[in-house]
Order: C-alpha cells, then sequence, then structure tokens
C-alpha cells in the first residue's frame, strides 16, 4: 500500500490547468476536516488539554466549515478539469463526512494534562499554518527551483509529521515526566527562582546559548557513535530538503534530544513563559533551516544557523560529512573544529551509498534494531 501511495502521489506535477491542484487542495482540506470534525465529535479525546480554554467554538466551526467549501468546490472543479475524476469525488465524499462530524460540540473544559489524548488540533493547526508559510516561501525563493510540492518522500515525511504531533503526549511521557520525577529532589530551588526572577530576553538569550550546547554535542553522538549513527541516519535519509524534511526524525532520537533539550531547562528553572517563547521559537526554526530557499543572509550566516548552513550538514558530499553539528550557533562547530561553510550552497543530500536507509516509517523504525552492521556516512 505504501509503495502505491509513493507511485501515485509523489513526485506530482502541479502544472496549473490540469486539475491536480484543486485535487490536490480538495483531498488535503478535506483530510484535514475530518480530522477537525473527530475534534468537534470527541474533544476530550483528539484536543490537546492545554489548548481547549482558549478555543472558540463558533469561531472554530465557522472556519471548519469554510474549509469544508473550498474542499467541496476544489473537487467539483478537479471532476471536470483532472484525467481522473476519482480524486475530486473522492475530495468532495471527505468534505460531506467532514460536515457531518463537525456538527459536534467542542465544550469540554480543559481536564487534566494525564488524560489520554491525540493531538489531532495541534496537528491540524501547525500544519495549515507552517504549509501556508513555507510553500510559497519555498516557490518564491526556491534553492532547487525543480523540486515539486508534493515531491518524492513528502508522504514518508507528512506521516513523521503527524506522529510527532499528534504523539506529543507520548513524547512527553518519555521525556518531561522521567526528569521532572528524577529532579525533584535534586535542584537548588533558590538558584532557579534567581535564574526565573531575570529579565525574560535574558533568558531566552541563556536558554539558546545553554540548551544548544546540550544539542550540539547529542547530535555529535548521533554522527560518531556506530550504534547511534543508525537511528540520526533516518532523518538523513532524506534526499530532496524542504520544510517537511525536518520531521523525519526516529523515535528514539526525538526522546533522545528531548531529554537532552530539556534537561538544562530543569536544572536551571527557566521561567515557563521564557521556555514557550523559545521552543516556539526554536521550533519554527528547525523547520525553516531545512527549507527550500536559497537565502544565505552574507555576515549573519556566522552567526545564527540557517539554511545554508543546515543544507551543508544535510549534504553527501565527501568533505561536508559529520560537520555543522549545531542547531542554532554556528560558534560551537567553530569551537570545536566542525564547522564547513564553503562560497557556494549544498548541491547533493541523503546518506552515502554504504549506509543504505529502506523506504517508509515501519521499515525506517525497525532499521536501527537489524543485526547487520552498517557504516556511518
Amino acid at each position: 500500500m505504501s509503495d502505491y501511495l509513493r507511485e501515485r502521489f509523489e513526485d506530482v506535477d502541479l502544472t496549473p490547468g490540469q486539475g491536480r491542484i484543486s485535487a490536490t487542495i480538495s483531498i488535503g482540506l478535506g483530510l484535514l476536516a475530518v480530522l477537525a470534525g473527530f475534534c468537534f465529535l470527541y474533544p476530550e479525546l483528539f484536543t490537546t488539554p492545554e489548548f481547549r480554554g482558549f478555543y472558540n467554538a463558533t469561531l472554530l466551526r465557522g472556519v471548519l466549515f469554510a474549509g469544508i467549501a473550498v474542499a467541496f468546490v476544489a473537487g467539483f472543479i478537479s471532476v471536470f478539469r483532472h484525467s481522473d475524476r476519482r480524486y475530486g469525488l473522492a475530495g468532495m465524499v471527505l468534505a460531506c463526512m467532514a460536515a457531518l462530524l463537525g456538527s459536534g460540540r467542542l465544550d469540554v473544559p480543559p481536564l487534566d494534562g494525564r488524560s489520554l489524548y491525540a493531538g489531532f488540533d495541534y496537528f491540524i493547526l501547525t500544519l495549515l499554518v507552517l504549509a501556508l508559510v513555507f510553500i510559497p516561501l519555498e516557490r518564491i525563493y526556491p534553492k532547487d527551483r525543480d523540486q515539486r510540492v508534493l515531491r518524492r518522500g513528502w508522504i514518508t515525511d507528512m506521516k513523521y509529521f503527524l506522529f510527532s504531533h499528534v504523539g506529543v503526549q507520548l513524547i512527553s511521557f518519555f521525556t518531561v515526566i522521567p526528569i521532572q520525577v528524577f529532579l525533584h529532589d535534586h535542584v537548588h530551588r533558590g538558584f532557579q527562582q534567581w535564574v526565573a526572577a531575570q529579565p525574560l530576553w535574558l533568558q531566552f538569550l541563556e536558554l539558546l546559548v545553554v540548551v544548544d550546547l546540550a544539542s550540539y554535542w547529542i547530535h555529535r553522538a548521533f554522527h560518531e557513535v556506530p550504534g547511534l549513527w543508525k537511528f540520526h541516519a533516518v532523518h538523513h535519509s532524506s534526499e530532496r530538503l524542504d520544510w517537511m524534511a525536518s520531521s523525519r526524525l526516529h523515535l528514539v532520537e526525538i526522546i533522545a534530544n528531548r531529554f537532552a533539550g530539556y534537561l538544562p531547562i530543569f536544572v536551571l528553572g527557566f521561567a515557563p513563559s521564557a521556555v514557550y517563547a523559545y521552543l516556539v521559537f526554536i521550533s519554527f526554526h528547525a523547520i525553516f533551516i531545512h527549507a527550500n530557499v536559497r537565502f544565505r543572509f552574507p555576515g549573519v550566516r556566522w552567526l545564527i544557523a540557517t539554511p545554508e548552513f543546515h543544507h551543508w550538514h544535510h549534504s553527501s558530499e565527501d568533505e561536508a560529512v559529520d560537520k555543522n553539528y549545531a542547531a542554532f550557533l554556528p560558534i560551537y562547530d567553530k569551537l570545536f573544529g566542525t564547522l564547513f561553510m564553503p562560497d557556494r550552497l549544498a548541491a547533493r543530500y541523503g546518506t552515502r551509498a554504504s549506509t543504505r536507509v529502506p523506504e517508509g516509517v515501519v521499515r525506517q523504525f525497525s532499521f536501527p534494531f537489524r543485526r547487520d552492521k552498517t557504516p556511518r556516512p
């Protein structure tokens, strides 16, 4: 089934006038509207507890039905313009299903965060915002002009994106909760109070410096420790970079990265508002540096990680391998001898031929646990 999806829906030509753009909009919005409909029907199961208190049900229902209308109209257009009418019809059916589901009530009060839930709302809102920002940005300022929006591998990356947002509770269970339990009786409360009393802008900068140092070394370990490399090779298996490629991360690496990042945050006791600002900023930045954009940022590129900097980290060119580990501050790569920034842009991505990562999320998840010895790149 996965091979069929890749054959039919990857590397798709979206040249206007063929009905493919309208089909993509119809099916895409239709699927998101169905997920949103489940959020209205069963909010206690499919919405994020921390978000529920901010929702205006009337406004959100209006947005939902507007999206349903667009999906239905786009599907209707595709029926008459696409060579295969089934795509348009599928989008229209999804829109109708969403309309039925969306009649539910979103009136569940905020619940204890420990209750079981799947964050469909988090996935939908984040995907829509990022798509509206990065798809036009990559079309207007592309690094690779020939790369398509629905390029090869986007379905795999979308599955990773879905899991990392819907499964946020599971990820927190293996990261935040163990840290909180372990540090409960092993932290200096007075020092934490002093840190939290600092100006928020200063805490934000301190977070960038401290967390990036931890991220540098955990990232470097995933490259240079053979047993860890196989987990990280999944991320490097993307041969085409864009904003979706940042989501391709093995669960073990997600947990390790979150643990390494959250540990100094909880040890030092930064104020929650500073932490939230940092997490929003660094999450957006992580997506931006994978984007298919040609920005070079002269001067600034030596101070903060840019798409040019991180694209070289993903390059499979010999001289670029095991370089540019920093998530945000290239100074760490300069200090520890891993900086690589020539006066040109990276041209080739992926792992070396000696590391062959299979296609598909399930096979990529099991890849690091195989007994065969796969060399590092």
